[in-house]
């Protein structure tokens, strides 16, 4: 059971890197594109009047999301209670009813797909597919937690990682900016 939490934990990590990939899309890369250049592809779903709500980016709620996956997914770990296993449940099936909508959108209106938009669709998937795992086992309550101390700085620690991570493949995506 401990593995599956685990397993959800990096799972919400990978979710991260795709939602703080494209929020940082949003903030640096979008705005100095050019309005001349005719975008295509990923960037096609990325700049789509259904990649806001209001003037955020999804792909910014969407990280909120899962940091507080992250969050929630640790304090399973560390302290399992039948508490923490009905508040997940609705959470991540909320999150992939959402992910439904997008792939509906990216496939069949806006016809173009952003692949870090599908890991993250991907992520909600194996999320609620975790949760239902461990609520058919019996929940989460039936098992010991890690130590907590340990658990919460590897967790930090390889978030923080991660995002340094994904802010360095901004340098090697090919996204659309004007030549300096």
């Amino acid at each position: 059971m401990n593995k599956l939490k685990i397993f959800f934990i990096v799972t919400a990590m990978l979710g991260w890197v795709a939602s703080v990939i494209l929020t940082a899309i949003h903030f640096w890369v979008i705005p100095i594109i050019p309005a001349t250049v005719q975008l295509g592809g990923p960037m096609l779903v990325i700049t789509s009047q259904w990649a806001y709500v209001g003037p955020m980016p999804l792909a910014t709620i969407g990280a909120l999301y899962y940091i507080i996956m992250i969050t929630l997914g640790t304090l399973w770990l560390t302290q399992p209670s039948a508490l923490l296993d009905k508040v997940l449940l609705p959470i991540t099936f909320i999150g992939f009813l959402a992910s439904l909508g997008f792939v509906y959108l990216q496939l069949f209106v806006i016809n173009a797909i952003c692949p870090f938009c599908m890991i993250s669709a991907a992520a909600t998937t194996i999320l609620l597919l975790i949760e239902i795992a461990v609520k058919y086992k019996g929940g989460s309550a039936l098992v010991t937690g890690f130590n907590t101390q340990r658990v919460w700085v590897t967790v930090f620690i390889g978030t923080a990682f991660l995002t340094i991570l994904a802010m360095w493949m901004l340098t090697i995506l090919p996204l659309p900016i004007p030549a300096a």
